[in-house]
């Protein structure tokens, strides 16, 4: 759990920087510190938006593609010879697609490991992803239909783009805060040190708003996640909802964490839950469809 998290904080924080200094490269386009040596807000807000919703966004666009290449995933294209199980999970996604309303299939693709897991992403409902382990695939009979009903509630509640929202905003007011409180540190030391001082005082506040932050877009993935059960409840029905949960908690100790960018898109998740958490514990999740 500490390594994915970790990995997560320092991810985004990097995104973040890189971007920053992208759009501070670029002079006198960005100066929201005024002339008289005070703060333009307005300059700062906007400026703090363009870096917090550009990486955000742009993660977005290659969320599909860049999950294939991660996971190893290999999409199966329904217009060519099928196995017998690659067959039935095409059959479940598109029917289970059809009854969310959903107008465009999304992508059906299985990926190679032991894990008894499922993802859905994409940037859109029209450009949608539900992957599916063969540790899923051999370990699980009909509760198979229930965790893929969960994945396609994902695509059908637009939760990517949902998640990709709440990032860019989170996103906003860590380069805005951090901004102001490095300026207001900045104002107690010597002028010939100030702006080394500002600079320091940027990355610092920036990696601690970004921790904080953090924590309301894992609260706000934890949510999603019952959201999610509900809705695969409502496709599926709920005692195979409620089924596929309870098989999926057996094999928690299979749960692959080394990625966190997809660790956060599957159903399931570590098997204990905390602040940090993109999933709640399954116990919890059991007992809310009760």
């Amino acid at each position: 759990m500490g390594k994915r998290i970790f990995y997560f904080l320092l991810t985004n924080i990097l995104v973040l920087a890189t971007i920053t200094i992208i759009f501070t490269l670029i002079p006198g386009t960005w100066n929201y510190i005024q002339a008289d040596g005070t703060l333009h807000l307005g300059t700062l807000l906007i400026f703090s938006a363009i870096i917090g919703f550009t990486g955000s966004f742009i993660s977005l666009a290659i969320s599909r593609w860049m999950a294939k290449r991660m996971m190893g995933v290999r999409v199966i294209n329904p217009e060519k010879p099928m196995s017998e199980y690659e067959r039935a999970v095409v059959e479940k996604v598109h029917r289970l697609s059809r009854a969310a309303g959903l107008m465009h299939m999304p992508e059906v693709g299985i990926y190679d490991s032991r894990e008894v897991n499922a993802f859905a992403t994409g940037p859109s409902k029209k450009r949608s992803l539900v992957a599916v382990s063969t540790g899923l695939l051999q370990e699980m009979d009909d509760a198979v239909e229930g965790v893929i009903a969960h994945e396609v509630a994902h695509v059908a509640n637009g939760d990517m783009v949902t998640m990709t929202l709440l990032q860019g905003i989170v996103n906003t007011f860590v380069v805005f805060l951090a901004r102001i409180a490095a300026f207001i540190v900045s104002r107690f030391v010597k002028e010939e040190l100030a702006p080394i001082v500002h600079f320091i005082a940027i990355i610092l506040f920036q990696i601690v708003f970004s921790v904080l932050g953090s924590l309301v877009v894992f609260a706000y993935s934890r949510h999603r996640e019952f959201h999610a059960d509900r809705g695969g409840a409502d496709l599926a029905g709920k005692d195979k909802m409620r089924h596929a949960l309870e098989c999926l908690r057996m094999y928690t100790n299979r749960v692959r964490g080394d990625e966190t960018s997809i660790s956060t898109l599957k159903i399931n998740g570590a098997k204990k839950s905390s602040i940090f958490s993109t999933h709640p514990n399954l116990d919890e999740r059991i007992e809310r469809l009760a």
